[in-house]
């Protein structure tokens, strides 16, 4: 199989790419290397999947040192010339974009950087999937479309017409655009929609390791809405397993091949909890600077993965303390 991933230096990009190298699949990794968060994480990544920092800055496709079957191309989807050029050249079985401007807050700041790279980068791959067709395109939405529903847990039938972030809105808009694109063209196309994932090499930005770091070296950590938020915490080998067990499958069919589905833990955790696992891997004491709730956060985020299980068997296996337990120890492994 061929399979191109983009936002492979990403954190479930980086896992993702790696899956299916190791299996064996020809895959092709793409990242526009941002600087979103500290760039040396994302070299980090490459490394271990066998691809130096200059050789990932090259823009030209280069193979890994470790699988010969995977390689990499620094570009930006937003770049459409390269892409068409790619799709011509690799005559890709499957595309699975997780491409995309992260971050809930940071869209209140930086809000073009969201419509450019997930609206106008995922329009060009639709584009490239039409124009070199492939037999499925799996994409990263995410939980935030569900805004501030209040009946738990997120069914996909849910609505999502009221986004709390711009983010939110072009994760919805992309799943509005690939059933356009389903129903037009006739491409298969399966969105995902990720509840807070976390594991090592995972986004520094985000609580987890936010967090975890912060208890380490004994800094006060900011808890939003008073600590009362709950996540559905997924770690990150379940969502690769996941990820894997929709492109393993036979796509979408019908007149519209299209389909949408929660890949989550299904059982959210309160953020104290959440905190006291963290206390509990580190062996500290947190130190806690209550704070109002943040614009464009949610309440309480809550998977409902009946479809998923039913028709690919999905069932996530790593419990919280599990897996904030190797979360700390990829961190802090010189302590052992």
């Amino acid at each position: 199989m061929k399979i191109l991933v983009t936002g492979a230096a990403g954190f479930i990009g980086h896992y993702t790419a790696m899956y299916f190298a190791a299996k064996g699949d020809d895959v092709v990794g793409l990242d526009n290397l941002n600087d979103y968060y500290d760039i040396n994480l994302k070299y980090q990544r490459g490394l271990l999947g066998g691809f130096s920092s200059k050789d990932m800055e090259s823009g030209s496709l280069v193979t890994s040192t470790e699988y010969s079957n995977y390689r990499f191309i620094k570009a930006d989807i937003t770049d459409k010339d390269t892409l068409d050029k790619l799709f011509d050249s690799g005559k890709f079985d499957i595309v699975c974009n997780l491409a995309a401007q992260a971050g809930v807050r940071y869209s209140i700041e930086n809000p073009y950087a969201y419509v450019n790279s997930n609206v106008v980068g995922f329009l060009n791959i639709l584009e490239a999937c039409r124009k070199y067709p492939v037999k499925h395109l799996v994409y990263a939405s995410s939980s935030s479309v569900y805004g501030m529903n209040e009946e738990v847990p997120f069914r996909e039938d849910d609505k999502c017409d009221t986004p709390m972030s711009l983010y939110a809105a072009t994760k919805k808009a992309d799943e509005l655009i690939a059933h356009v694109y389903s129903s037009l063209y006739k491409i298969p196309t399966t969105g995902l929609r990720f509840f807070t994932v976390y594991g090592p090499l995972g986004r520094p930005d985000m609580a987890p390791i936010m967090f975890m770091k912060s208890i380490m070296e004994e800094r006060a950590i900011r808890v939003f809405n008073h600590g009362n938020l709950y996540r559905d915490f997924t770690y990150i080998d379940d969502i690769v397993t996941g990820i894997a067990a929709v492109i393993n499958t036979a796509a979408p069919t019908g007149n519209v091949p299209y389909k949408i589905y929660n890949i989550g833990n299904s059982a959210p955790v309160a953020l104290m909890d959440f905190i006291e696992a963290i206390e509990k891997a580190t062996g500290k004491d947190a130190i806690l600077q209550m704070t109002d709730m943040q614009p464009g956060d949610v309440y309480k985020t809550f998977a409902d993965t009946t479809l998923l299980e039913k028709e690919f068997g999905y069932k996530p296996q790593t419990p919280i303390q599990k897996g904030v337990d190797a979360l700390f120890k990829s961190l802090y492994s010189n302590l052992d």
